[in-house]
């Protein structure tokens, strides 16, 4: 049985804009902060010199100019193109600055080495290499300290990384963390995942909403089709360059790719709540570039009905849709661009939301969750900024809006004042609470931040909008805090969260995650789905395979018989039965939906190996072949080499080995192949010299390989091209010389 504890004996004071630092209500005093997390967290007071977060005043403040992508899981190449920048010159560094968003520069001590992970672009660690390989070598006691670190982190990257020694013993030594013992049963609330079904993105035809685009391919959509009246082609009917472009024309192609995500919303619906799932976040990459300065477009009204048929839907089966607007939507830049791109990029998904037209408490629910981004050398200020920048923006933003604890700078110290100060809901994830918080209010874990809920839950009542959480964990084999960053495939339990919540599970595996805490606990809908059976699905419709063609000796049969011939065959092999568009990758009547944990190659069919024929022994050799190998005779036999030896000139004839077969490997030969060399005198006396082995091919020794020739050698003559005087010599060939065969044999004498 599961323990439970009542959640209302937490504190229900008033709220407040500031949290008071807690008294330890637990057996064991508060442990101190860590020396390692401390020191990797603080931010960097600003020097003297460059201490101004004015990018026009300090150049180390940085901004991306492309910080309105749409999700963090983009491209990067991709999103280079958008601003408009040569990627090339991005790519190898030439004289310019990092693409990353919001870097800063954060004091690290000058014995520890600069960290080179996911923490930062791959760009940019080679510019810094780079940097540092132009500077003049200097005395270690006077060299500087590495400070070109990105101090803003993607929240959702991975954080894979290598961690030195001295990361890693700050990081064991760290307080273990205190975990609740409550579990929220029996569950009432909506469990969900994020923008893909891992199952009906392996359908065919695939199903899911982030089909997206290069910009360059925007651009060459604008051109026309080398032939109009036949469908687009990836090699056969590609645009045409050399005919006029059309803008209008390039914008309906990535409007189609919009309507295709649009659409596949319906499918992907009907698929969670046939098995038990009520909660999806929609994809941000739904609509490419829509929010671009450039390219940017309007939804309606070319989606409007897609959209309007989705949220019939959704209102259908009462599920719940988010969005959560990627890490360069930052609301707190000291930069008047981003700030632009960040509003632009939040009212593309008011719009996204909104076109759903859904019913008054549902539209409500449909937030967009937002990370307050970098710090950029001093969080009061980065503050202030949003305050001011947050009065901006448009109502129907603001009622969406919601902000989520971060793995990387923002704390739930730092947001949940700010939230209760602005009447903006906030999103608590326990997964980055556990990397960053402040140790002197609070353990890591997820015990002691049940005293916060009250607090977190008003936020989300004043709007009348159903709170929601996020719930991840971190991969098994993660120590530092860096590397704990890492979302693990799937989850073993769930947070000590109201059993009414709505709760968002961030993991890699996606549905499948949900269906592990589904089998794990019992939660509604476990019994609704199966085990995938490996490389086998019955919800999809395979090619049918053509019939192949008949030789042109069957068409001489009587028509009768190719009647009762065709009738046995599709008697033997019966065409599979169509299954309709709607029930395509539905799991079949079974509901074979869930794959195990690690055998996401279950979802793919098996791919089909060619194995090579095994050679035979009495293979035979073909008319081709033989033509070559004579040929071959014929062109060694040309081949004359003047030899003065004892006032007699002499030429080499070589007798060729025997061809291999086509298809077939050749049998290794366990001894030497050997040269017959034929010496003809100039009155045209025959001669005959000793025979030269060749190199032996196989395991055995050279020496055996020669003496073993010796014992078996036997002259071979060969046809005799031209004598020495230019004429053509006669073709006289022993009987002998003229049967030769081809067959391998084990050593036996050819005959």
């Amino acid at each position: 049985m599961a323990k439970r504890k009542s959640l209302s004996t937490a504190t229900q004071g008033p709220a407040t804009t500031t949290i008071p630092i807690l008294p330890p209500p637990f057996d064991r005093d508060p442990a101190p902060p860590s020396k390692r997390r401390a020191s990797q967290r603080r931010v960097s007071q600003p020097k003297p010199s460059t201490g101004s977060t004015n990018p026009d005043l300090n150049a180390n403040v940085l901004d991306a100019p492309e910080a309105l992508r749409a999700s963090p899981d983009g491209d990067e190449t991709m999103n280079l193109e958008e601003a408009g920048m040569d990627v090339e010159k991005q790519v190898k560094n030439e004289d310019s600055d990092s693409p990353l968003s919001e870097i800063q520069e954060v004091e690290e001590p000058v014995e520890k080495k600069k960290r080179k992970g996911r923490g930062r672009t791959a760009a940019a660690a080679r510019k810094g290499d780079k940097e540092e390989s132009k500077k003049p070598a200097v005395p270690a006691k006077h060299k500087p300290e590495p400070t070109n670190e990105a101090q803003f982190l993607d929240p959702e990257a991975d954080g894979d990384e290598a961690a030195d020694e001295e990361e890693i013993q700050a990081a064991l030594s760290r307080p273990p963390p205190v975990h609740s013992d409550y579990l929220p049963l029996p569950w009432k609330g909506r469990l969900g995942y994020a923008c893909l079904c891992t199952y009906l993105r392996f359908s065919n035809p695939p199903v899911f909403s982030s089909r997206t685009c290069r910009i360059a391919s925007i651009l060459e959509n604008r051109h026309p089709l080398r032939d109009p009246n036949e469908p687009p082609h990836a090699t056969k009917n590609r645009p045409d360059r050399e005919k006029p472009a059309d803008i209008k024309r390039g914008q309906a192609f990535v409007e189609s790719l919009g309507i295709a995500n649009a659409k596949d919303i319906v499918k992907m619906l009907r698929w969670n709540d046939k098995y038990g799932i009520k909660f999806l976040r929609l994809s941000s990459e739904m609509f490419p570039f829509a929010s671009h300065p450039e390219y940017g477009y309007k939804l309606a009204p070319f989606v409007s009905k897609e959209l309007e048929e989705a949220g019939k839907v959704a209102a259908e089966l009462g599920h719940r849709l988010t969005t959560h607007p990627g890490q360069y939507t930052q609301l707190g830049s000291p930069r008047k661009p981003v700030i632009d791109n960040a509003i632009r990029d939040l009212d593309y998904h008011a719009e996204l939301l909104s076109l759903l037209k859904l019913p008054p408490q549902q539209d409500r629910d449909a937030v967009m969750i937002l990370h307050l981004g970098g710090v950029f050398g001093d969080k009061a200020a980065t503050l202030d900024r949003f305050r001011e920048n947050y009065k901006k923006l448009p109502q129907g933003v603001k009622d969406r809006l919601v902000l989520e604890n971060d793995d990387v700078s923002w704390s739930v110290h730092d947001l949940l004042p700010l939230c209760e100060e602005l009447n903006i809901p906030m999103v608590l994830d326990f997964h980055h609470h556990n990397i960053i918080f402040d140790a002197d209010q609070i353990r890591e874990g997820t015990r002691d931040i049940v005293d916060l809920f009250p607090r977190i839950l008003a936020t989300w009542k004043r709007k009348n909008i159903t709170p929601k959480m996020h719930y991840s964990e971190p991969t098994p084999s993660a120590i530092t805090g860096q590397q704990r960053r890492k979302h693990n495939p799937r989850v073993a339990t769930l947070p000590p969260c109201p059993p009414d919540m709505d709760l968002m599970i961030e993991a890699k595996d996606k549905e499948q995650a949900v269906f592990e805490l589904m089998r794990t606990f019992k939660l509604p809908g476990y019994d609704t789905f199966n085990d995938i059976i490996p490389h086998v699905r019955k919800d999809d419709n395979k090619p049918i395979k053509m019939a192949k063609k008949k030789s042109s000796r069957k068409k001489a049969v009587k028509n009768e018989a190719d009647d009762l011939e065709g009738a046995e065959e599709a008697e033997a092999d019966p065409v599979q039965e169509t299954i309709t568009d709607d029930d395509v990758g539905m799991g079949g009547p079974e509901g074979r939906v869930y794959w195990p944990s690690g055998m996401e190659h279950w979802l793919r069919p098996v791919k089909k190996v060619i194995k090579p024929k095994e050679t035979t022994d009495d293979t035979k050799i073909t008319p081709a072949q033989k033509k070559k190998a004579a040929t071959d005779v014929a062109k060694e036999g040309a081949k004359v080499e003047d030899v003065q030896s004892n006032g007699i000139k002499t030429e080499e004839k070589v007798v060729p080995t025997t061809p291999t077969p086509v298809g077939k490997k050749a049998k290794a030969a366990p001894k030497a192949t050997p040269k017959a060399i034929t010496k003809k005198a100039v009155n045209g006396t025959k001669k005959t010299v000793k025979s030269v082995p060749m190199p032996s091919t196989s395991d055995e020794d050279g020496d055996e390989a020669l003496s073993d020739f010796e014992e078996e050698r036997e002259e071979i003559e060969v046809p005799k091209k031209r004598n020495l005087n230019g004429t053509k010599a006669p073709k006289r060939q022993s009987a002998r010389a003229k049967k030769i065969s081809y067959a391998e044999t084990d050593g036996e004498e050819p005959l």
